[in-house]
Protein backbone atom coordinates (compact mmCIF):
# COMPACT_ATOMS: atom_id res chain seq x y z
CA UNK A 1 0.00 0.00 0.00
CA UNK A 2 1.37 3.41 -0.99
CA UNK A 3 0.98 5.96 1.81
CA UNK A 4 2.63 8.77 -0.16
CA UNK A 5 0.03 11.50 -0.77
CA UNK A 6 -0.68 12.50 -4.36
CA UNK A 7 0.97 15.81 -5.25
CA UNK A 8 -1.08 18.89 -6.06
CA UNK A 9 -1.70 18.70 -9.85
CA UNK A 10 -1.47 22.50 -10.14
CA UNK A 11 1.97 22.52 -8.47
CA UNK A 12 3.21 19.72 -10.72
CA UNK A 13 1.86 21.49 -13.83
CA UNK A 14 3.66 24.67 -12.73
CA UNK A 15 6.98 22.82 -12.39
CA UNK A 16 6.48 21.22 -15.80
CA UNK A 17 5.74 24.61 -17.37
CA UNK A 18 8.79 26.20 -15.70
CA UNK A 19 11.07 23.40 -16.88
CA UNK A 20 9.56 23.51 -20.38
CA UNK A 21 10.23 27.25 -20.61
CA UNK A 22 13.80 26.75 -19.35
CA UNK A 23 14.38 24.40 -22.27
CA UNK A 24 12.65 26.72 -24.76
CA UNK A 25 9.95 24.17 -25.58
CA UNK A 26 6.38 24.93 -26.55
CA UNK A 27 3.60 22.77 -25.14
CA UNK A 28 3.25 21.11 -28.54
CA UNK A 29 6.99 20.38 -28.69
CA UNK A 30 6.87 18.80 -25.24
CA UNK A 31 3.93 16.64 -26.30
CA UNK A 32 5.87 15.46 -29.35
CA UNK A 33 8.91 14.62 -27.23
CA UNK A 34 6.70 12.67 -24.82
CA UNK A 35 4.97 10.84 -27.69
CA UNK A 36 1.47 12.06 -26.87
CA UNK A 37 -1.10 14.38 -28.38
CA UNK A 38 -1.07 17.98 -27.10
CA UNK A 39 -4.69 17.62 -25.99
CA UNK A 40 -3.82 14.51 -23.96
CA UNK A 41 -0.83 16.32 -22.42
CA UNK A 42 -3.13 19.10 -21.21
CA UNK A 43 -5.52 16.51 -19.77
CA UNK A 44 -2.70 14.82 -17.87
CA UNK A 45 -1.47 18.16 -16.52
CA UNK A 46 -4.93 18.97 -15.20
CA UNK A 47 -5.48 15.54 -13.65
CA UNK A 48 -2.03 15.03 -12.13
CA UNK A 49 0.61 12.26 -12.31
CA UNK A 50 -1.74 9.59 -10.97
CA UNK A 51 -3.94 9.86 -14.08
CA UNK A 52 -1.25 8.21 -16.25
CA UNK A 53 1.95 7.32 -14.35
CA UNK A 54 3.69 5.98 -17.47
CA UNK A 55 2.83 9.10 -19.43
CA UNK A 56 4.13 11.24 -16.56
CA UNK A 57 7.45 9.36 -16.69
CA UNK A 58 7.66 10.13 -20.43
CA UNK A 59 7.06 13.82 -19.72
CA UNK A 60 9.88 13.85 -17.15
CA UNK A 61 12.23 12.14 -19.62
CA UNK A 62 11.28 14.65 -22.33
CA UNK A 63 12.19 17.46 -19.93
CA UNK A 64 15.54 15.86 -18.98
CA UNK A 65 14.51 15.60 -15.34
CA UNK A 66 13.06 13.01 -12.97
CA UNK A 67 9.46 12.29 -11.97
CA UNK A 68 10.42 12.95 -8.35
CA UNK A 69 11.61 16.49 -9.11
CA UNK A 70 8.40 17.24 -11.00
CA UNK A 71 6.29 15.82 -8.18
CA UNK A 72 8.03 17.48 -5.24
CA UNK A 73 10.58 19.94 -6.63
CA UNK A 74 14.35 19.74 -6.40
CA UNK A 75 15.64 18.81 -2.97
CA UNK A 76 18.53 21.28 -3.41
CA UNK A 77 16.52 24.09 -4.99
CA UNK A 78 16.97 27.66 -3.81
CA UNK A 79 14.53 28.67 -1.04
CA UNK A 80 11.35 30.45 -2.00
CA UNK A 81 10.21 28.11 -4.78
CA UNK A 82 6.78 27.73 -3.22
CA UNK A 83 5.88 31.41 -3.41
CA UNK A 84 4.42 33.69 -0.74
CA UNK A 85 1.74 32.62 1.71
CA UNK A 86 -1.68 34.25 2.06
CA UNK A 87 -1.76 37.91 3.21
CA UNK A 88 1.98 38.25 4.02
CA UNK A 89 3.11 40.87 6.54
CA UNK A 90 6.53 41.95 7.85
CA UNK A 91 6.95 42.53 11.60
CA UNK A 92 9.96 44.13 13.28
CA UNK A 93 11.84 42.01 15.82
CA UNK A 94 13.29 43.25 19.10
CA UNK A 95 16.99 42.65 19.76
CA UNK A 96 16.28 39.94 22.39
CA UNK A 97 14.04 38.19 19.85
CA UNK A 98 16.84 38.35 17.28
CA UNK A 99 19.35 36.70 19.61
CA UNK A 100 16.82 34.03 20.53
CA UNK A 101 16.23 33.17 16.87
CA UNK A 102 19.90 32.87 15.88
CA UNK A 103 20.46 30.41 18.74
CA UNK A 104 23.86 29.22 19.86
CA UNK A 105 25.24 28.33 16.44
CA UNK A 106 24.23 27.85 12.81
CA UNK A 107 24.90 29.02 9.26
CA UNK A 108 24.98 32.73 8.42
CA UNK A 109 26.35 35.06 5.77
CA UNK A 110 29.19 37.49 6.27
CA UNK A 111 29.31 40.58 4.03
CA UNK A 112 32.81 42.02 3.62
CA UNK A 113 33.74 45.44 2.14
CA UNK A 114 36.15 44.53 -0.66
CA UNK A 115 36.87 45.80 -4.17
CA UNK A 116 35.35 46.04 -6.71
CA UNK A 117 32.27 45.51 -4.52
CA UNK A 118 31.08 43.84 -1.30
CA UNK A 119 31.29 40.05 -1.16
CA UNK A 120 28.82 37.86 0.77
CA UNK A 121 29.90 34.39 1.91
CA UNK A 122 28.25 31.63 3.96
CA UNK A 123 30.01 30.63 7.19
CA UNK A 124 29.05 28.52 10.17
CA UNK A 125 29.02 30.63 13.31
CA UNK A 126 28.84 30.36 17.07
CA UNK A 127 27.22 32.91 19.36
CA UNK A 128 29.53 33.86 22.22
CA UNK A 129 28.96 36.53 24.86
CA UNK A 130 26.84 38.80 22.68
CA UNK A 131 28.93 38.32 19.55
CA UNK A 132 29.14 36.15 16.44
CA UNK A 133 32.36 34.22 15.80
CA UNK A 134 33.48 32.05 12.90
CA UNK A 135 36.61 30.31 11.67
CA UNK A 136 38.54 31.12 8.50
CA UNK A 137 41.93 30.61 6.91
CA UNK A 138 44.70 33.19 6.96
CA UNK A 139 44.06 34.38 3.40
CA UNK A 140 40.62 32.90 2.72
CA UNK A 141 37.86 34.90 1.06
CA UNK A 142 36.03 35.14 4.41
CA UNK A 143 39.07 36.66 6.16
CA UNK A 144 38.35 40.38 6.73
CA UNK A 145 40.74 43.24 7.22
CA UNK A 146 41.25 43.70 10.97
CA UNK A 147 38.62 46.11 12.28
CA UNK A 148 36.62 46.17 9.03
CA UNK A 149 32.97 47.21 9.27
CA UNK A 150 30.94 44.16 8.25
CA UNK A 151 27.39 42.88 8.32
CA UNK A 152 26.29 39.42 9.36
CA UNK A 153 22.93 37.90 8.44
CA UNK A 154 21.09 34.81 9.62
CA UNK A 155 17.68 33.83 8.30
CA UNK A 156 15.16 31.03 8.01
CA UNK A 157 12.25 30.33 5.66
CA UNK A 158 9.38 27.87 6.05
CA UNK A 159 8.66 26.79 2.48
CA UNK A 160 5.37 25.10 3.34
CA UNK A 161 3.82 27.98 5.28
CA UNK A 162 5.50 30.82 3.38
CA UNK A 163 6.84 32.31 6.61
CA UNK A 164 10.30 33.18 7.85
CA UNK A 165 12.61 35.62 9.62
CA UNK A 166 15.86 37.46 9.04
CA UNK A 167 18.36 38.92 11.52
CA UNK A 168 21.01 41.46 10.54
CA UNK A 169 23.99 42.44 12.72
CA UNK A 170 26.33 45.35 11.96
CA UNK A 171 29.70 45.95 13.56
CA UNK A 172 33.50 45.67 13.31
CA UNK A 173 35.30 42.36 12.75
CA UNK A 174 38.30 41.56 14.93
CA UNK A 175 40.59 38.54 15.06
CA UNK A 176 40.80 36.55 18.29
CA UNK A 177 44.40 36.03 19.34
CA UNK A 178 44.22 35.14 23.04
CA UNK A 179 45.11 31.42 23.39
CA UNK A 180 42.61 30.84 26.20
CA UNK A 181 39.82 32.42 24.15
CA UNK A 182 40.78 30.36 21.11
CA UNK A 183 40.60 27.13 23.11
CA UNK A 184 37.23 28.09 24.57
CA UNK A 185 35.76 29.00 21.18
CA UNK A 186 37.01 25.77 19.63
CA UNK A 187 35.14 23.80 22.30
CA UNK A 188 31.75 25.42 21.66
CA UNK A 189 29.00 23.43 19.88
CA UNK A 190 29.02 24.18 16.16
CA UNK A 191 32.64 25.36 16.13
CA UNK A 192 33.91 22.79 13.61
CA UNK A 193 34.09 24.41 10.13
CA UNK A 194 31.64 22.84 7.69
CA UNK A 195 33.95 23.60 4.77
CA UNK A 196 36.79 21.62 6.37
CA UNK A 197 40.44 22.39 5.80
CA UNK A 198 42.85 24.38 7.92
CA UNK A 199 40.93 27.37 9.31
CA UNK A 200 42.99 28.44 12.32
CA UNK A 201 41.82 32.07 12.55
CA UNK A 202 38.77 33.04 14.58
CA UNK A 203 36.90 36.21 13.63
CA UNK A 204 34.61 37.89 16.16
CA UNK A 205 31.86 40.36 15.27
CA UNK A 206 30.54 42.26 18.24
CA UNK A 207 27.48 44.01 16.80
CA UNK A 208 26.83 47.68 17.32
CA UNK A 209 23.36 47.19 15.89
CA UNK A 210 21.11 44.13 15.70
CA UNK A 211 17.78 44.22 13.89
CA UNK A 212 15.41 41.72 12.36
CA UNK A 213 12.09 41.14 10.71
CA UNK A 214 9.64 38.27 10.72
CA UNK A 215 7.41 37.37 7.76
CA UNK A 216 3.98 36.16 8.89
CA UNK A 217 0.92 35.16 6.89
CA UNK A 218 -2.80 34.89 7.34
Amino acid sequence: MNDTPDPDPAAVARRIAERREQLGLSEEALANRAAMAPRYLRCLLEAGPGFDPAGFVRIAAALDTTPGELRSGRADAAPGQGGPGPRPRLLDLTEPECWQLVGGHGIGRIALPVEPGPVVLPVNYVVDQGSFAYRTGEHDAAAPVEGAAVSFQVDHIDEYLGRGWSVLALGPAHYVDDPAELDRLAGLPGAAPWAGGARPRWVRIRPEEVSGRRLVTG
